[in-house]
């Protein structure tokens, strides 16, 4: 089925205009998760829309992505659900060690991907849940990713907290929200294990190292998602075909952690 065009190409100035509506603010940093086919056709595609955040948040804003490489995990856990199981010794001897300035990110989307490799890009260290960042506050989003802190308190999305930073879904949901899952962390729930395994470089050797974090569960992030905004009253803005959200992260995941404690007690 042929993609359904806008009645106008979307420009940078467009989504600059878009962003603020939406609620982007100026020297802020920001989480974003963005998919370039929910708008249509933008002009210049990737590499636009990072310009127009970064116009919008200004030389001492900071903009970071996820650039994750979920398919470095252990073959058991089904990331590798495309080969035979008589595949997994090789996948497991041979996968490439995570490479912070090479390897590429999978499944990100293509904004996310380009914000990689972009002039200045810090990214961080974790084999398999990194993000990227640009600006400000890169550096300090981005060090010391500790291998079993994926998503908590010291985590990207922990210091991002701290900074009071804003979150920023660009034609995506809540469903990619990964705010959400520093939420889990810090909910009163019955969090389960889980040890996952990834290949990273140490040494100047390749090694198969094995960590423990919690079972992180996104099956209830959409409806987490349609009750905040309900609560907070959600601001839009509508952009060609797609929809930009735009929110304070703070207040987000305090309320999110509540409602993850009240929704997930076993």
């Amino acid at each position: 089925m042929k993609e359904r065009l806008p009645e106008q190409p979307i420009l940078r100035e467009d989504i600059a205009a878009a962003l603020r509506v939406a609620g982007l603010e100026r020297g802020n940093a920001v989480f974003a998760h963005a998919s370039l086919s929910a708008f249509g056709y933008i002009l210049g595609g990737a590499e636009t829309v990072i310009r127009a955040i970064l116009d919008v948040l200004g030389p001492d804003g900071t903009l970071m992505m996820p650039a994750q490489t979920w398919k470095n995990l252990d073959p058991e856990t089904g990331v590798h659900w495309e080969v035979p199981k008589e595949w997994w010794p090789a996948i497991r001897d041979h996968w490439p060690a995570y490479d912070p300035a090479v390897t590429p990110s999978v499944g990100m989307g293509a904004v996310a991907e380009a914000l990689r490799t972009w002039p200045g890009s810090k990214r961080s260290a974790h084999p398999a849940r990194s993000v990227s960042a640009v600006g400000k506050y890169a550096a300090y989003l981005t060090e010391n990713h500790d291998l079993s802190d994926i998503f908590g308190d010291d985590s990207p999305v922990g210091r991002l907290y701290k900074l009071d930073g804003q979150v920023l879904l660009f034609g995506v949901g809540h469903d990619k929200n990964t705010s959400i899952h520093l939420a889990e962390y810090r909910a009163d729930w019955a969090k389960p294990r889980a040890t996952e395994r990834s290949a990273i470089a140490r040494n100047g050797k390749r090694e198969w190292v094995s960590y423990e974090t919690i079972a992180v569960d996104d099956s209830d992030f959409i409806a987490l998602g349609e009750a905040w905004e309900r609560a907070s009253g959600q601001q839009t803005a509508a952009l060609g075909n797609g929809m930009i959200r735009c929110f304070d992260q703070r207040p987000f995941v305090d309320w999110a952690t509540a409602w993850l404690s009240d929704n997930r007690r076993a």
